[in-house]
């Protein structure tokens, strides 16, 4: 998938993090993975100079680590991480649902993710499905009219998607929220936005458990 670069961004460094970020978000880039300079700079048309700026966005963010003598790589979340990552969803997401008009223009990012989900689901491509799953909780948190809460969203959903890569069955992590999804947007365009909101926490608790579980088993 192309980088998807922001409507307008603040410097050309801020472009590349933005496409970098979205890259993660896909799971095309996984954790631990080594990034080359001569690849990324390649792919992206840009010099070294501005790839290393944005490097440097990214590792603030803590979404890229640089180690002396082995260059730039991917960061890997612990387990602290993914349980913040989770509280801070949960706040987020449920109150931005809960909030919403049932027939903000979000709606159609939802339906759009929605009908991709099952898509991909059906060629079972189960890294397509985990975008969709991000895209259906990126529109979520449009429904707040917060650029700032679609701008945090989107390092969240880096970072998360970076915990999923550590895991080796993607298709029993992502194929459940596909139904999941499909559920939460007919209660919120049904109008039942309380309902939907506590489905969303209760759901937002059981990915939690289920991320945990399977990332435990990994690193042990």
């Amino acid at each position: 998938m192309p980088p998807r670069f922001p409507a307008t961004p603040h410097s050309l460094a801020d472009t590349v993090a933005h496409a970098i970020r979205q890259q993660l978000i896909h799971g095309e880039l996984r954790a631990g993975q080594h990034l080359s300079e001569n690849t990324l700079s390649q792919q992206l048309d840009i010099s070294r100079n501005t790839l290393r700026e944005a490097f440097r966005i990214l590792m603030k963010e803590g979404l890229l680590r640089h180690e002396p003598n082995r260059g730039v790589s991917v960061a890997v979340p612990s387990m602290a991480d993914i349980i913040d990552i989770y509280r801070v969803r949960r706040l987020i997401e449920c109150q931005a649902l809960e909030k919403a008009w049932p027939l903000h223009p979000a709606h159609k990012a939802m339906q759009q993710a929605v009908a991709q989900g099952q898509a991909a689901t059906q060629a079972k491509d189960w890294r397509s499905v985990g975008s969709a799953n991000m895209a259906f909780h990126a529109a979520i948190v449009a429904l707040s009219d917060s650029p700032r809460l679609s701008v945090m969203f989107e390092h969240l959903a880096a970072e998360l998607r970076l915990a999923f890569s550590l895991l080796d069955d993607p298709e029993y992590l992502h194929a459940p929220y596909v139904e999941l999804n499909t559920r939460l947007l007919q209660l919120f365009m049904d109008g039942q936005a309380s309902a939907a909101a506590q489905n969303l926490e209760s759901y937002l608790v059981q990915s939690e458990r289920m991320v945990l579980a399977v990332y435990a088993r990994q690193i042990n």
